[in-house]
């Protein structure tokens, strides 16, 4: 992993959220930066940015702070290098599983939301071709 630090707004051009966002984040505990420069500035790893992109990509589908804070927690634990027990392991990958499921259900809504956009753009279209070629006449 590249211990690179990078500054807030090359991850905020990275990840695309305003500076403000990634600092709302931090507020609110989904994410923490890796360090501070000697002036204060916040510092970003590879791996903070990568947390940033699980974030936003949850946004979208409608996840709660406290869920996403919940999912990040879980996935902190398995990840990191302290043994689990298999109980423990196990809960923890139940409530990932949770997320999984909750994600795949909320991209089924959106696709199904999507068709219909996309058959009523469709309709509009269909309804101006002949009222364009009537005009042209």
């Amino acid at each position: 992993m590249d211990d690179k630090h990078m500054q807030i707004g090359e991850v905020a051009a990275r990840t695309e959220l305003s500076l403000r966002t990634i600092r709302h984040y931090e507020e609110t505990g989904l994410v923490t930066p890796s360090a501070r420069s000697q002036g204060g500035f916040r510092l970003y790893t590879e791996t903070d940015v990568q947390r940033l992109m699980v974030i936003r990509r949850m946004k979208p589908l409608g996840f709660t702070l406290d869920q996403m804070r919940d999912l990040l927690d879980a996935t902190d634990r398995l990840d990191a290098d302290g043994a689990l027990d298999d109980a423990e392991r196990e809960a923890l990958l139940k409530r990932v599983r949770a997320y999984e499921q909750a994600a795949t259900e909320q991209v089924e809504k959106l696709r199904a939301q999507l068709s219909r956009a996309e058959d009523f753009a469709a309709t509009l279209r269909s309804r101006l071709e002949p009222a364009a070629g009537a005009v042209r006449s």
